[in-house]
């Protein structure tokens, strides 16, 4: 009977590490110009072949290995003035969700240790604000909670309403590494889910982040009485923007008691892979963030999704105002599927735009930014 000697069982190890990691270096430039049509084409495809393809793009520009861990904190809770009918955080609605001040800073610096201890490479902020008017030592506060943040080697992000141009350079002047501003569904059916803000709104902000050198994260929520159609459309719009998000969060929604949308069906969850699986296709170098909703899905699902691309999660005690996975489970979870932490400023368009040499790989490639080559393609002469 034959058995492999050492050198035969390292070259099937190593041969098996190429054929699930290609290098990212080798990865084509991303993709700015897709139709709605394509995108649908990719949506509707046979599930299984669709997890396939995704994957397949995945292993191109990621290390299917790694996993972001995030942790987001509630700075500034309840109040807020706008009418997202999906958000117990608004004044319009009765939820148990009770309003309360802005953090001071040393809880949430305290809250960011505990973090980066358990192992989240990325803090998040929300305050629950329509803009930053009118609040100019709250602003301050925030700014020193970035910069103290940023000292301990994290990245940050926040999520504070809408911007100006002005606001967005100071964020970057603090250090912030990343802007959520979720488009939240397709342009047509937005103004079934919010009245008091319109998508242009949100795409100025987005454009004012992205331009102060700020990394954009920007995604949506499923479950809110949307179609495929939309969700395609949501997925067209980031997608055709001049930078793609660094990253597009994938959330179902959580009714809560006291919103409109309290009593919605919860999203099945073929539509979530079917999400995830396209959005890494057309948006292959992007960071795919399982969110809100997640506490939902056994770990075989889990697993499929990160199969499908996506590979980051919020971690920790709570997400905004709904719950989320503990990071001794995450991390147990992900030690049985083979899967680890990223490290802070990994992805390598947050490394350009941190101006952080990228991390180098096991093969000593340096990991290819596929957005700069972009960038680069469509330079004079390039």
């Amino acid at each position: 009977m034959f058995r492999a000697g050492p050198s035969v069982r390292l070259t099937l190890q190593f041969r098996r590490a190429l054929a699930t990691h290609a290098s990212t270096s080798t990865a084509p430039p991303t993709r700015h110009s897709w139709t709605k049509k394509e995108i649908q084409d990719i949506y509707d495809s046979p599930l299984l072949d669709l997890v396939f393809r995704a994957a397949s793009v995945h292993r191109q520009y990621h290390d299917p290995s790694k996993i972001q861990l995030c942790t987001l904190m509630n700075i500034k809770t309840g109040g807020c003035t706008e009418d997202c009918s999906y958000c117990s955080q608004s004044s319009r609605y009765a939820t148990p969700t009770k309003a309360s001040r802005l953090v001071d800073v040393e809880p949430v610096l305290e809250a960011a240790r505990k973090a980066k201890a358990n192992g989240s490479t990325r803090f998040c902020m929300g305050a629950a604000w329509r803009d930053l008017s009118g609040r100019k030592r709250g602003f301050e506060r925030i700014l020193t909670m970035v910069r103290e943040i940023r000292a301990m080697g994290m990245e940050v992000c926040t999520t504070l309403g809408m911007l100006t141009p002005e606001q967005a350079k100071q964020l970057k002047e603090a250090g912030l590494t990343a802007y959520n501003h979720n488009l939240d569904t397709s342009r047509e059916y937005y103004p079934e889910v919010i009245t008091t803000r319109s998508y242009d709104d949100r795409l100025e902000t987005i454009a004012a982040v992205r331009e102060a050198g700020i990394s954009v994260c920007s995604g949506g929520i499923l479950g809110l009485g949307e179609s495929d159609r939309d969700r395609i459309g949501l997925i067209w719009e980031v997608a055709n923007m001049p930078e793609h998000p660094e990253s597009f969060p994938v959330n179902a929604l959580v009714p809560i008691k006291g919103t409109p949308l309290e009593n919605n069906e919860p999203v099945p969850y073929q539509t979530i892979l079917r999400t995830i699986s396209t959005a890494r296709i057309v948006m292959p170098a992007t960071i795919i963030r399982l969110a809100a909703g997640r506490q939902t899905l056994d770990e075989t699902q889990q697993a499929m999704c990160f199969m499908a691309g996506a590979n980051a999660v919020f971690t920790g005690e709570q997400m905004l105002t709904t719950p989320c996975s503990p990071w001794d489970e995450d991390k147990s979870m992900m030690a049985r599927w083979g899967l680890v932490g990223m490290r802070s400023f990994e992805q390598p368009s947050v490394a350009r735009k941190e101006d952080v040499r990228p991390h180098v790989q096991s093969d000593a490639q340096t990991v290819a930014d596929p957005e700069a080559s972009t960038a680069l393609q469509t330079q004079p002469g390039a």
